[in-house]
């Protein structure tokens, strides 16, 4: 039996970096949390120890807080793509470096205070390679329930089945979506904004039969509405909510009152993609 060294990257991750905007109008904060990996000529490092095809990680935790440095980074999949490219460029051991970037949301009180918008973050993910270069979009911790219009039954039941079914339940979900665009360059601000109301308009607009239902007509809004997305792939747990028993308190729940249970949940998960979307590469 021989053993070989197989497929393999290394990269720094979480490189959390504040950039702060001056100007006579007020200050403006962009809240990033960067991750890079690199694939490469690195077998050597691997088999023998030899360290010199890398570029350590302590280097590209610094190239984050220099390109961040030298200008503000403006969109994050711009500042992605620059990150990549750059590695991609520089070194000649690099074939592939991919960037996520995290980024949180902060609103201005005035012209040198702020607060945080929530848990949720914006998503990018750039990998470039020598000849090519592919970008993901996204977000995550994007927090919906609706209250009514959503039903659950007809599924499979066994001697282990004890869920009831119902034709009214609390549907409630923390959407992680990402999103591989056909293009490379783009406004991606206004594209972001336009497909988080897609998801947003189109989770309240869907009577539901079940989440499963919801993720996909979800995505087809979004696919529908922005030729620029080839295919966008979901995460959605079900936050269940289960009606309590009043009765034995005397009181009749009328499904005004519910346990919020945080596990076990169900995790419902799913990729939908235009029949003549590109080839995704390496952009997942």
């Amino acid at each position: 039996m021989k053993v070989v060294l197989s497929d393999n990257q290394y990269g720094k991750a979480e490189t959390r970096v504040v950039r702060v905007v001056r100007s006579s109008d007020g200050d403006a904060i962009q809240d990033m949390n960067v991750s890079i990996a690199l694939a490469g000529d690195f077998d050597s490092a691997h088999l023998s120890g030899d360290n010199s095809n890398i570029v350590p990680t302590d280097t590209q935790k610094n190239t984050v807080f220099a390109f961040a440095g030298d200008s503000a980074p403006g969109e994050i999949e711009d500042f992605g793509l620059r990150l990549a490219r750059h590695f991609v460029k520089e070194f000649a051991s690099v074939y592939r470096a991919r960037v996520s970037v995290e980024e949180y949301s902060w609103s201005r009180l005035d012209a040198h205070d702020f607060v945080r918008q929530g848990g949720e973050k914006r998503l990018a993910m750039v990998t470039c390679t020598d000849d090519a270069e592919w970008v993901v979009g996204g977000l995550s911790d994007l927090v919906v329930l609706k209250t009514s219009g959503s039903e659950f039954h007809g599924y499979i039941k066994d001697r282990y089945t004890t869920l009831e079914e119902t034709s009214d339940r609390i549907l409630a979900t923390s959407v992680v979506a990402r999103w591989r665009y056909s293009v490379t360059s783009a406004q991606w601000k206004t594209l972001h904004e336009d497909i988080r109301r897609l998801l947003l308009d189109t989770f309240a607009a869907t009577h539901s039969l079940s989440l499963q239902q919801t993720l996909f007509a979800m995505g087809e809004a979004v696919l529908q509405a922005k030729r620029e997305v080839a295919e966008i792939r979901m995460s959605m747990p079900n936050k269940h909510h289960f009606a309590v028993d009043l009765s034995p308190f005397g009181t009749a729940n009328r499904n005004e009152v519910f346990f919020a249970a945080d596990r076990p949940y169900g995790l419902i998960e799913g990729a939908v993609t235009r029949d003549d979307a590109p080839d995704a590469g390496f952009a997942w």
